[in-house]
């Protein structure tokens, strides 16, 4: 049976960390784990998943929670939802009742250092990218042994479409890219070409009646080069010779959104050497049954720029195919000569200086071990970090976009508790929460000269997960900033002691210095090019992927940091924050839609941005009354609730820019939060309450009646068209709109009906 481990590692020589492991989480097999009524229990909640996998798509994080209860020597059982109750029986009595038990619930998962343990997943083109590295390196057998393998191979065939395909994510139609990949992985794992009842050939049905996989996007292309099932021939160009550039260059790689130069980094090393795994008899026999013509006969300079239509999201602009053109057929044959060829191997030592900076500073979280030599040093440190990013659910064995997001998820759950006035009962959670935010402040700097590597300050900052990640984040320094500020304004034996100051001072300095000269702010650095560049964008999966963008949402959560730190402190750097407030307000009004919404770039999606628009609007000062863009915003709110008294968008809303109500027009609990949030914040409970106690209506009559909430759609989202999991939002979002409900709207008295 499996256990989850939180916060270890100390016995690993190859796992480093700054903070002696706080945060972490991982999964182990252990044979003897559990008792036989345990492992019937998860086998039940497996098949259920399996039944059901058409209908709900998400996994609930039951193995986690059925986990952690038996390591607490508590029952959490998986009941029946509380009877729907009619509007009037929302009462303060009714409200405070849900939120003690949603709060003893939740407190129940609470890890011992001040985290919730939980799936990050959602995007299916991990996994495979995994299993591809460590089988053309070897090691495959070694990281994920028969059980993990078994996880794995369960989780890609819950996630399988009844068309046979894989989608970008877990709700995503089918796409050329990810069903490839699965299919490609569910081989290297051991399945039969003709293997899960049927559900392979099915999966090759799909690729090869839409002309095999010549026409996968690019990572797709780069991954299978590697593996030795496509030629590198068949690649358009990613030159190691870009970070010899010039930095002023717009294009220089050191001015692109970390992410992508960090996907690019390792994969124009693996280019320019055309890297290639060992060939065997499945490698082999995948040439076969992968395309619809002989191997030897496929034409891969044609093939370069094929990319099947459900993947196309982004399509190259005619600019982007005459440049990787020229790339392919003229410099690329010069840099294979020799004096150029010279060229070439100073870009790959630059390029290997840049992994080997990033592994040091990431503590080797960053996973990209397939252009490492398998005995060298840096690649063990990478297999002892791979288990950080797997993660088990009933639904399987799944690889998460990070490792974890356990400092977003607790700076969220701080004000959620805050907000409820419950804070005596709840002492515990706090106290907590408060040490994971104390012990996860980045404290330093990286190392060596910031600019030669491309790094920005993070001093002070918090990481989206934990320290050890290296990365700060502009909203989740924001966020935390304003958490540990909530909890240093409640007395000691409450939430224990206070943050230092200093520390508090690094956090304002850290967020002052990522304020872009149009006053918004980005995610993880400046912006530093312009957004033309994403004519060149090679990824047709994604969207706006080249530079750090403003958005609307850390602009926000960097306006009510500073402005929580300025009541407290009015004395520290007073001109520097109100000017950086009055700059970031005025790009948040420049930015709003002309239906009064903002588009969200992290979450589902213009309810999500519009909560972030309104909370900063209204921290810079303004008011409904004053605000003619804060009066939009909840008009615009209130133009999309539904008649159920909640709120339910699609994630078709991030891809095509549309507001999109989810199928039936059901409500979602986390839409629905963040919209209370929204409208309460706006004094929407002073105006007309109604709105608000029909929602509360519908958050109370969703709670189950051990006081937890359903896992509904997917709520997160990354570079427009791909999803991710946010599984705690499901607990947070209801707890924080009712706490604010409770403590800011009137509400009808007592009624001689109970819960």
């Amino acid at each position: 049976m499996w256990r989850l481990k939180v916060s270890e590692g100390s016995s690993d020589p190859w796992v480093k960390s700054v903070n002696n492991h706080i945060g972490r989480q991982y999964w182990e097999f252990d044979p003897n784990h559990g008792t036989p009524q345990e492992r019937a229990q998860v086998e039940k909640l497996r098949q259920h998943f399996q039944t059901n996998r058409f209908r709900a798509k998400h996994s609930s994080d039951l193995l986690m929670r059925l986990e952690i209860a038996k390591e607490k020597a508590s029952d959490y059982e998986i009941l029946e939802e509380v009877k729907e109750k009619s509007e009037e029986e929302i009462t303060k009595e009714v409200v405070e009742s849900s939120l003690r038990r949603a709060l003893r619930l939740y407190s129940s998962l609470q890890a011992k250092d001040g985290f919730w343990p939980g799936d990050y997943g959602g995007p299916l083109f991990l996994l495979p990218g995994l299993v591809i590295g460590l089988f053309v390196t070897g090691t495959l057998y070694a990281i994920l042994p028969q059980e993990h393998q078994r996880e794995a191979r369960r989780y890609l065939y819950n996630h399988q479409n009844e068309d046979g395909g894989w989608g970008l994510h877990i709700e995503g139609a089918s796409t050329m890219f990810c069903t490839a990949l699965s299919y490609i992985t569910l081989r290297l794992l051991g399945e039969e070409m003709d293997g899960g009842d049927g559900a392979m050939h099915k999966a090759r049905a799909w690729i090869l009646q839409r002309g095999g996989v010549t026409s996968i996007p690019s990572w797709g292309k780069m991954w299978l080069s590697v593996l030795g099932v496509y030629e590198w021939s068949g690649n358009n160009p990613l030159p190691p010779e870009i970070w010899l550039l010039p930095y002023f260059l717009p294009l220089h790689p050191g001015r692109m959104w970390c992410h992508c130069r960090m996907v690019y980094l390792p994969m124009s090393y693996l280019y320019a050497t055309r890297f290639v795994g060992p060939i065997n008899a499945v490698v082999l026999s995948l040439r076969k049954e992968l395309y619809a013509l002989p191997y030897h006969l496929v034409d891969w300079d044609h093939a370069r720029n094929l990319c099947h239509k459900e993947d196309l999201y982004y399509p190259h602009p005619m600019i982007q195919d005459i440049l990787w053109g020229c790339l392919h057929k003229v410099a690329e044959p010069v840099l294979m000569k020799w004096p150029f060829s010279k060229l070439r191997q100073k870009a790959l030592q630059t390029v290997m200086q840049h992994i080997h900076y990033e592994d040091h500073n990431t503590n080797y979280i960053c996973l990209g071990p397939v252009n490492k030599d398998p005995n060298s040093e840096a690649f063990k440190f990478h297999l002892s970090r791979i288990k950080d990013y797997l993660w088990l659910a009933e639904d399987g064995l799944k690889m998460q976009g990070y490792n974890g997001s356990q400092l977003w998820d607790v700076s969220f759950v701080v004000q959620a508790i805050i907000s409820t006035n419950l804070v005596d009962e709840y002492d515990s959670m706090l106290k907590k929460a408060h040490y994971f935010i104390k012990n996860t402040q980045i404290r330093a700097n990286s190392s060596g000269d910031l600019s030669k590597w491309y790094r920005h300050i993070s001093k002070g900052g918090w990481t989206f997960s934990t320290p050890d990640n290296g990365w700060p984040v502009s909203d989740c320094t924001a966020e935390a900033l304003k958490a540990a500020l909530l909890l240093s304004d409640l007395p000691s034996d409450i939430a224990g002691e206070a943050i230092p100051t200093d520390q508090l001072y690094d956090a304002v300095n850290m967020l002052l210095s990522l304020q872009n000269s149009n006053g918004g702010f980005a995610s993880y650095e400046l912006t530093r090019s312009y957004a033309w560049l994403e004519m060149i964008n090679p990824a047709e999966a994604f969207g706006d992927i080249m530079i750090d963008y403003q958005y609307v949402e850390c602009t926000s959560a960097v306006i009510q940091g500073l402005q929580s730190f300025r009541k407290l402190y009015p004395d520290h750097a007073t001109k520097e924050i109100q000017t950086c407030i009055a700059k970031a307000l005025h790009y948040i009004q420049s930015i709003q839609l002309p239906d009064g919404s903002w588009y969200g770039s992290w979450g589902v999606c213009y309810t999500y941005a519009t909560w972030f628009g309104i909370k900063g609007l209204v921290a810079g000062g303004e008011t409904y009354q004053t605000s003619y863009n804060i009066r939009r915003a909840c008009d615009f709110l209130l133009s999309k609730q539904l008649d159920s008294g909640g709120w339910g968008e699609s994630y078709l809303s991030c891809q095509n820019k549309v507001y999109t109500n989810l199928e039936r027009n059901k409500s979602h609990i986390v839409n629905t939060g963040w919209a209370m949030l929204a409208l309460i914040e706006a004094g929407q409970g002073e105006r007309d309450s109604k709105p608000l106690h029909r929602a509360a209506k519908v958050l109370i009559s969703s709670q189950m009646v051990n006081g937890d909430f359903p896992q509904q759609e997917i709520m997160g989202v990354f570079n427009r068209n791909c999803m991710i999991s946010y599984s705690a939002y499901r607990n947070i979002f209801p707890i924080w709109a009712l706490g604010e409900y409770l403590n800011c709207v009137s509400m009808p008295s007592p009624t001689s009906n109970s819960l």
